[in-house]
């Protein structure tokens, strides 16, 4: 399977007031880089952009129609300059310049995930994953959010400081 293996990771797209919540407990400030792996549709994309106000929101996602769809609503919002789509695999788009990660995937592609957060992201950069859990990660925050029906959970991970060796 290697490390490239992506498992169907069905689309359920995460409802727009848990979609506000995730990135207001991640504290997403102007100027800072939103990444959503498995973009979907693009939700957190355009209100990354358009109601928080960051920098650039970057989607990385599989699926062609999905690319296609994301491209087309781009143009129409005219955010050429604050959003991006691309096309291809989580696992390889580089994350250095991420400030905020979001997820909505399957635990055990999280748990596949973090090995590459761990050494890709930056510290203070911070990881929201909607209703699942990095595993061996411990959450800065937990928060739960009634809406389409039922409770959402939303986990903050927070990247933290580089320990500097201490010497006696």
């Amino acid at each position: 399977m290697g490390g490239n293996y992506i498992p169907e990771v069905p689309f359920v797209p995460t409802p727009e007031n848990v979609v506000r919540k995730m990135l207001k407990l991640a504290d997403l400030k102007e100027k800072e880089v939103l990444v959503d792996l498995g973009a979907g549709d693009g939700r957190i994309l355009f209100i990354g952009a358009l109601e928080f106000n960051a920098g650039k929101c970057i989607g990385v996602e599989i699926r062609n129609d999905f690319v296609k769809n994301i491209e087309e609503k781009i143009k129409k919002y005219n955010l050429e300059n604050k959003v991006q789509i691309v096309h291809g695999n989580l696992f390889e788009y580089p994350l250095k310049e991420a400030n905020v990660v979001t997820l909505y995937l399957l635990t055990s592609v999280n748990e596949k995930l973090r090995s590459k957060l761990e050494k890709e992201l930056r510290p203070g950069s911070r990881v929201v994953s909607h209703d699942f859990e990095i595993p061996g990660w411990i959450p800065t925050k937990v928060e739960e959010i009634y809406d389409s029906g039922r409770t959402h959970k939303i986990y903050l991970y927070t990247i933290p400081p580089v320990k500097k060796p201490y010497y006696f």
